[in-house]
């Protein structure tokens, strides 16, 4: 890889974790970075970004804490459903070709870019409120969902369980904590999936993961101090021009 493609894929890294730290959705974007400007597969692109996002989440899960906007009685249960299909989703990866898997990766990107720009506004209530039993178990699902999606393409927890959450009306700033903590364990349960067939390219993954955690720290501080709608349209405009280009690419 040459210093020119070394020095853009840093970049990037630090905007992706600005962006997962700011509006939770952002680490999408690295997949496609990583496939066009390193030697890597489509498949050890998303081992190598998914195993960089057990990090992000840490660091995030810690600011996020600390800040007290991290609602554990709602995160507790998305982390049930997220370790265990994290592990399905890496599973059934193994069973695709580069070109189904480019064509998921593609519509998620342009999925997460739509709610970027046009979602934050769900119901105004969150869904089966005064109800714990089956708000748990709708939490369960959308973990489960969240650690599928993550392990079969390798996006950031945040970019699937953030639009679901918010759509179903549960606090956007909430959502972006709690997905911080779904990160690490969706991540982890996928990644093994991805070292057992050697898809994780660990010098790399080691450099990116420095650049991204600077970028969730200033997300982190944009999230909780500044009105983040400009910085949404952005990442929104983004991932739909990037979504678009590699749906074209793949058909």
């Amino acid at each position: 890889m040459s210093l020119i493609a070394m020095a853009c894929v840093a970049a990037i890294a630090v905007i992706v974790g600005l962006f997962i730290g700011a509006v939770g959705v952002g680490g999408i974007l690295l997949i496609p970075a990583l496939h066009a400007l390193t030697p890597l597969s489509l498949q050890a692109s998303m081992g190598t970004a998914l195993f960089t996002f057990v990090f992000t989440g840490i660091v995030g899960t810690a600011m996020f804490q600390r800040r007290g906007s991290i609602d554990w009685r709602m995160t507790l249960p998305m982390c049930a459903g997220g370790l265990v299909f994290g592990a399905v989703g890496a599973w059934a990866n193994s069973r695709l070709d580069a070109k189904p898997l480019a064509l998921v990766l593609a519509s998620l990107i342009v999925l997460a870019g739509a709610y970027t720009l046009f979602g934050g506004r769900g119901r105004q209530q969150a869904a089966f409120a005064g109800r714990p039993r089956q708000q748990r178990a709708l939490l369960v699902l959308i973990g489960a969902i969240t650690g599928f999606g993550s392990g079969l393409t390798g996006v950031g927890g945040p970019a699937v369980s953030v639009p679901i959450m918010v759509l179903l009306g549960f606090p956007t700033l909430g959502a972006i904590g709690s997905s911080q903590v779904i990160q690490i364990l969706a991540a982890l349960s996928g990644s093994a999936g991805y070292f057992a067939r050697d898809l994780v390219d660990l010098q790399l993954a080691a450099g990116l993961v420095l650049f991204e955690i600077a970028g969730v720290w200033l997300g982190v501080q944009l999230a909780h101090r500044v009105d983040a709608r400009h910085l949404r349209s952005f990442v929104g405009v983004l991932c739909i021009v990037v979504g678009s280009a590699l749906l074209l690419r793949a058909l």
